[in-house]
C-alpha cells in the first residue's frame, strides 16, 4: 500500500551549515534539493529568498546550529520567516546539532537558560516540528510546545564499534550525568561500564577528572560522549582511564565541534581513533587521520520521508 502524505510535495533546503549533509539527505530520498538564496550584505544583514514555489508544500529546513553559531541561527530563524510568509504548508526545522543546549538549567544564580531561549526563537519564527539528533540534555524537548523528533546515533556508532571485534572492550561514561548514553552504548555492545568523575572548574572549559567507578584494568576503553567541544573532558578521561590500567583508548561522539585547541590535544592523546558523525561539517585542518566521521544522512533521510508520510518515527530507533 503506497503511503499517502499528508502536505504537499516535500522539499528540502539548506541554509549555509551544511550543505553537503542537505545534499546527502536529497540523495537518500532521490530527490532534488530546494533552491533558495541565503547570504549576508555588507553590512552584515542576512537575506533569505526560496527560489521556487512552496505554497502548501512540506518544507524541511536542514541547518545544524554550527559554527559561527549566532550567525547560524539568525539564518535558521529567517528561513523559517521566509517560509511560513511563502504559505508553506508545514515548516520542519531539520537541526543535527542544536547549540546552546548545555544551557538547560539555571545552576548558578542570575544566568539565562538560553536553550529554551533558543526553542522560543524557533517557534516564534514560525516552525511547525524539530527534528534533531542527540541533544545535550533531554529536558531540552520540553522546552518546546511544538512536536519534537530527537534521533540518536548511538546505534550507528555502535554498529560501526561492533563490526571492528576489539573484544575486552568497557564503554566509558565522561562522568555520571552521561551514564545513560553510556549504558544505551553498553547494551549494543555487550559490554560492561565505568563511569568517571569529573570537576569543571569555573566557566572556562578546564575539566578536571578525579576517579573512576567500575573495572577497566586490562580492557580496551571506549568513552561515550554527546559532544567533542574543546575536548579537555575527552583527553581528561582517557588520562584516567589508561592511569587504572586500560590497554587502548578509542572514543566516540556525535557532534564534533573541535574548538578551540581539541584538534591539537587529540592529535597528541593517547586515543587510537574518534568516532563521529557529520551532524556538524568538519574542516579540512580538523580531519585527522585517528578521526573517523559516519553519516547521518540516512537517517535524517528516513526519518523526513516518515513525517512527510504520517509514519512512526520512533520506529527508526529499532533499525538503526
Amino acid at each position: 500500500m503506497i503511503e499517502t502524505p499528508l502536505y504537499q510535495e516535500l522539499k528540502v533546503f539548506t541554509g549555509n551549515a551544511h550543505p553537503a549533509l542537505a545534499g546527502d539527505i536529497c540523495e537518500y530520498l532521490e530527490k532534488p534539493q530546494g533552491q533558495c538564496e541565503v547570504f549576508e550584505f555588507s553590512n552584515e544583514n542576512i537575506f533569505v529568498r526560496f527560489l521556487e514555489n512552496i505554497r502548501a508544500r512540506d518544507v524541511f529546513l536542514v541547518q545544524p546550529i554550527a559554527s559561527p553559531v549566532n550567525t547560524r541561527l539568525m539564518e535558521l530563524f529567517i528561513m523559517i520567516d521566509a517560509a511560513k510568509r511563502a504559505s508553506a504548508g508545514r515548516i520542519t526545522a531539520v537541526v543535527p546539532y542544536y547549540s546552546y543546549g548545555r544551557s538547560d538549567k539555571k545552576d548558578q544564580p542570575r544566568v539565562p537558560i538560553t536553550a529554551r531561549l533558543v526553542a522560543n526563537f524557533i517557534e516564534t519564527a514560525g516552525a511547525d516540528r524539530l527534528l534533531t539528533i542527540d541533544l545535550h540534555a533531554g529536558q531540552v524537548q520540553g522546552f518546546f510546545n511544538i512536536p519534537v523528533d530527537e534521533l540518536t546515533a548511538l546505534s550507528l556508532l555502535a554498529h560501526y564499534f561492533h563490526d571492528k571485534k576489539l573484544g575486552d572492550l568497557t564503554v566509558v561514561a565522561t562522568d555520571v550525568g552521561d551514564a545513560r548514553r553510556a549504558r544505551n552504548m553498553a547494551d549494543r555492545l555487550g559490554a560492561p561500564i565505568a563511569i568517571v568523575e569529573k570537576r569543571r572548574i569555573g566557566n572556562r572549559e578546564k575539566v578536571e577528572a578525579v576517579n573512576i567507578i567500575g573495572d577497566v584494568e586490562g580492557a580496551r576503553a571506549l568513552i561515550v560522549d554527546d559532544e567533542v567541544d574543546t575536548a579537555a573532558t575527552l583527553v581528561a578521561t582517557a588520562e584516567i582511564v589508561l592511569r587504572n590500567g586500560a590497554k587502548e583508548v578509542y572514543a566516540s561522539a556525535t557532534h564534533p565541534i573541535l574548538s578551540g585547541p581539541a584538534v591539537q590535544r587529540i592529535e597528541e592523546s593517547s586515543i587510537k581513533e574518534l568516532v563521529v558523525t557529520d551532524t556538524i561539517p568538519l574542516t579540512p585542518e580538523k580531519r585527522l587521520p585517528k578521526i573517523t566521521m559516519l553519516s547521518v544522512a540516512p537517517l535524517l533521510g528516513e526519518a523526513i520521508r516518515r513525517i512527510h508520510t504520517g509514519r512512526s518515527v520512533g520506529a527508526l530507533f529499532d533499525e538503526y
